[in-house]
């Protein structure tokens, strides 16, 4: 399925980085782009200079800094209000332009999800309004690409509710290629570095290395600030007639710069307000052939992984070790020239331009084909807590299928069922609650697989389990469907509730909650889509032990576009409650993730709200109710004056207390009912 996509990027402006774009047009997809006219890159300025074939509009930048600029705004004004699929911002969150193309983008009516990139592995606290553009920005983003590990956590931290994606910056392989070359004997080996020349890229720790190192010479590509302070430096030093500064260098000739050394390094160093986010020159001279030593700066480490030498950041005896092992040891050399062309082939822009791609297809829910039932692998996952008896009467149906019990209690018992059932058995160790279970199992599990959620006192038949992903797989953007359920009368449950919220406490202390639309399936038999897991990630937060873990991933999964629904012709039985013996634990476990959960969405404000109206409607229903009724709105009316989540009491995980484990909901908190409770 062909994509149209806006990408609006700064640094588009270097040709060779829009080549994500002309892969992305080679697979079929539309690509404009809107760049700056003319942006500095590497200490230089360089001018937006379009292909015949590119649809790329040049924007006049108003500002220098990449957070603190503004675009002309008449080409995105334009750009935004063509039919697009989809709008790639590759600027920070934080950044002015990027709440300059999300204004447009709102004025324009402009209804395709957006993505957004950031780099950054510091875990900020911006000055306002940045704050709160960041913010705004993540939690309605459906999409967030990075380029190291820490950057998507602190992005995944500050609002986005999905799986960041952790990309490689692309490198041109035709141009960044190997070439042979004849060494002159006697000729001494040649140290590189490519850069700007400020005090965080740590050129100064190369030239005293070369001082500890006489035998190797240092070409310094670039130019910055400290380039005069540099070439103090080296007459101090004593080795300016081994150090030659080339200036800055056109991207195109780079590749021949890598080429002209025996080995690159890259120095960085961690300051207060930056760290190395990714480190682009080592790819580029791991693609040229040249073996590289970077040090333990931010990103390097990862991005290198085992393709160069790492030392300690600011350790220029280290790093002369380093230097002298691969210059004057061949293996060594020949080992990371190896490593170091295998490293860079997979950042490829082929495969760079995939992954943005399925990133594109996770945020417009546009699939490439229609969806095999039988060509997609299933797992079952079960979280158990002891009762034997359960477990075998939820797995006696699932003979068959790929089962995954997380055994909560490390219990021989359940161990013996599940080897009866030919099911896989994990022990985590401890009783980390229902998401840590569910998480646990998918660690193990088939990474390419729908997930059933099953709980250990709900059966479902093989027929239902169809019924179940034909429906999901039907619709495009269901994440989650659950069948119809009844209980061990076969009466039947309520399985779909509406979201908490701060208003939606109020609304059921009244006695309204009826009247809310219903927006999720309650997880006590849950299938999930793996693209919906991919793109919202686990049960990410283990604060929720044993209620809510469902109900806070459903409501992630919907601020990404996703939905959920109820499959009434699939049926599935569900005991209720039938492997807990403690009421009052339930209740405390409960209440106490319905705090956790209007915290996490709605913030401090916002539970507060909602906490009122509990205390408002428990304490009315405790006067005007008789009996154990009017009791039980009273001890609730306790329990949130004194805080559900101060007051929960949760099992140590070396002696877990005795209640199931079991996915359940915060449906029907507030109105001070407990139904849904012991689900």
């Amino acid at each position: 399925m062909v994509m149209w996509a806006l990408r609006v990027s700064h640094s588009a402006v270097v040709d060779a980085w829009r080549e994500r774009e002309r892969a992305l047009r080679r697979r079929g997809h539309r690509v404009d782009v809107v760049s700056a006219a003319v942006w500095s890159e590497g200490g230089r300025a360089v001018t937006l200079t379009p292909r015949p074939d590119e649809t790329v509009v040049a924007a006049r930048t108003f500002g220098s800094h990449p957070a603190l600029f503004l675009y002309d705004p008449r080409p995105l004004w334009t750009a935004l209000g063509r039919p697009v699929d989809v709008v790639d911002i590759h600027e920070e969150p934080f950044a002015l332009a990027t709440a300059e193309v999300l204004l447009i983008r709102w004025l324009r009516r402009q209804p395709a999800p957006y993505l957004v990139y950031s780099a950054q592995n510091i875990d900020k606290r911006h000055p306002l309004p940045f704050r709160w553009i960041e913010r705004a920005v993540l939690r309605h983003a459906s999409g967030v690409n990075v380029c190291n590990a820490a950057a998507g956590r602190i992005a995944q931290r500050k609002g986005f509710p999905g799986v960041a994606r952790t990309l490689d910056l692309g490198t041109d392989l035709a141009a960044f290629a190997p070439r042979a070359y004849a060494v002159t004997p006697g000729e001494a080996p040649v140290v590189g570095f490519a850069g700007r020349l400020d005090a965080a890229k740590g050129a100064d720790v190369l030239l005293h290395a070369a001082a500890l190192e006489p035998g190797v010479q240092v070409r310094v590509a670039g130019d910055g600030p400290e380039r005069r302070a540099l070439q103090e430096l080296a007459g101090a030093l004593g080795i300016s007639d081994r150090v030659e500064f080339v200036g800055a260098l056109a991207p195109e000739e780079l590749p021949d710069f890598y080429r002209s050394l025996d080995v690159l390094a890259v120095p960085s160093l961690t300051t207060s307000s930056w760290v190395e986010q990714f480190g682009r020159v080592a790819i580029e001279a791991m693609a040229c052939g040249i073996p590289v030593v970077v040090s333990d700066s931010g990103a390097l480490p990862e991005v290198v992984a085992d393709a160069a030498l790492v030392v300690p950041e600011g350790d220029a005896t280290e790093l002369a070790k380093a230097l002298s092992a691969v210059v004057h040891d061949a293996d060594v050399a020949a080992r990371l020239r190896e490593a170091g062309l295998s490293r860079a082939a997979a950042t490829s822009w082929d495969l760079i331009a995939l992954e943005h791609e399925a990133m594109y297809r996770s945020a417009t829910k546009q699939w490439v084909t229609e969806i095999d039932c039988d060509a997609r692998p299933l797992e079952v996952v079960v979280v158990a807590y002891g009762q034997p008896d359960l477990l075998a009467e939820a797995l006696a149906p699932l003979r068959g299928l790929s089962v995954t019990v997380v055994d909560n209690s490390s219990s021989a018992s359940v161990r013996a069922v599940t080897d009866r059932f030919a099911a896989r058995y994990v022990d985590p160790g401890h009783n980390g609650g229902f998401g840590a279970g569910v998480n646990e199992a998918l660690r193990h599990v088939d990474p390419r697989a729908d997930v059933l959620l099953v709980n250990p006192d709900a059966v479902v038949h093989p027929d239902d389990v169809e019924r179940l992903r034909s429906a999901l797989l039907a619709e495009p953007d269901l994440a989650s469907v659950g069948p119809s359920q009844v209980d061990a009368n076969g009466r039947p449950s309520r399985v779909e509730w509406p979201f908490p919220s701060p208003v939606a406490t109020w609304v059921e202390a009244v006695g309204l909650g009826r009247l809310r639309r219903n927006r999720y399936v309650i997880g006590s038999v849950l299938l999930l889509r793996r693209e919906a897991i991919d793109h919202v990630g686990p049960f990410d937060d283990e604060r929720f032990f044993l209620y809510a873990e469902e109900t806070d991933w459903a409501h992630r999964a919907v601020r990404l576009g996703w939905r959920h629904a109820l499959v009434p012709t699939a049926r599935a039985t569900h005991v209720g409650a039938a492997t807990s013996t403690d009421a009052a634990a339930r209740e405390g476990h409960f209440h106490a993730a319905q705090e956790v959960y209007l915290r996490k969405h709605f913030g401090s404000l916002g539970w507060q709200v909602g906490r009122a109206g509990q205390v408002v409607g428990s304490a009315v229903r405790g006067v005007v109710l008789p009996g154990p009724r009017g009791e039980v709105a009273r001890s609730r009316l306790r329990l949130y004056l004194r805080g559900p989540a101060r007051s929960e009491t949760r099992p140590d995980d070396s002696r877990p207390a005795p209640v199931t484990v079991a996915a359940t909901t915060l449906a029907g908190t507030v109105a001070g009912t407990t139904e849904g409770a012991a689900s």
